[in-house]
Parts: structure tokens; C-alpha cells; sequence
């Protein structure tokens, strides 16, 4: 009887300390501000999780080739190759540069959506969707206030 409760303690004992090292780790590599200059409405969207105005974003009209990146961080996230407009509001993309972005499931809202977080600074996005065109059929709708243009 002593070796179920041994074994079970360790098991209990191992299985917290996975949590809380899974937990420090996001937040030691999330939410840190880099940028000092960001607006109001920037770090609500980012460290808040919200949203800005559909159709308020002037990269909804950016059609240039270049990159476009975190506006805390200057990670590179996205490709303009990627980018097309998805009639939502927001900046969509196809498809994210590999490693750029981590996931989580958001519940908020009633709904089961995944929301994407800077690689680098663990910044708030957007949410990536199943309804995007090309073969991937995704659309990463991005708050255009968390991205910054640089053409080529």
C-alpha cells in the first residue's frame, strides 16, 4: 500500500511541476514590452488580447512586396506574397513565415478559436481560421495596429 501512495504522490508531485514549468516558460516568453513607443490602442490589442475596428487598418490597402512584422518585437511574420484581402476587415494572410507565430485555443465568445502570439515577445495577433483561399485553406486575420510594413 505504501508503494500505490509513493507512486502516486510522484506522479502527482511530477505532473504539477510539468505544469508550472510549461507555465513559466509562456510567461517568461510572453507579453514583455520592446517597444516603448507603442500607442494606447497598440498595447491593448497586443498585451490585452483585443481588437482593433474591422476596415480602420491602412494595411488593409498595402499592396506592395516586402515583409511585415511585429510591431512590438520587429519579428518577421509575414510574406506580402501571403497577403490578400479577405473581406473581414482585418489584414488576412495565407500563410505565416515557419516559426513566427505560437497558438493557443481561445474560448472567448462562446466559440473554440486559435489564436496566434508573436514567437518572439508573445504578443496577441489575431486568430488563424479555417476558411482562408489556396491549398493551406487558412486565413490568419491580423490586427493591422500589431504589424509594421517593410517593402523590399
Amino acid at each position: 500500500m505504501k508503494f500505490s501512495k509513493r507512486k502516486f504522490t510522484k506522479l502527482l508531485g511530477f505532473s504539477v511541476l510539468v505544469l508550472l514549468s510549461q507555465f513559466k516558460i509562456i510567461l517568461a516568453a510572453s507579453k514583455k514590452i520592446i517597444n516603448p513607443n507603442l500607442s494606447k490602442e497598440q498595447k491593448n490589442i497586443m498585451f490585452n488580447e483585443g481588437t482593433e475596428r474591422p476596415f480602420s487598418s491602412e494595411l488593409l490597402k498595402e499592396k506592395r512586396k516586402g515583409f511585415y512584422h511585429c510591431a512590438n518585437c520587429g519579428n518577421k511574420l509575414f510574406a506580402s506574397t501571403a497577403k490578400y484581402n479577405s473581406g473581414t476587415g482585418w489584414p488576412s494572410f495565407t500563410e505565416a513565415l515557419p516559426g513566427a507565430f505560437k497558438t493557443k485555443i481561445d474560448y472567448s465568445f462562446g466559440m473554440q478559436r486559435v489564436e496566434y502570439h508573436c514567437a518572439k515577445c508573445g504578443v496577441h495577433h489575431g486568430h488563424v481560421f479555417n476558411d482562408g483561399p489556396k491549398e493551406s485553406g487558412k486565413r490568419f486575420c491580423n490586427n493591422g495596429l500589431c504589424l509594421i510594413f517593410k517593402p523590399d
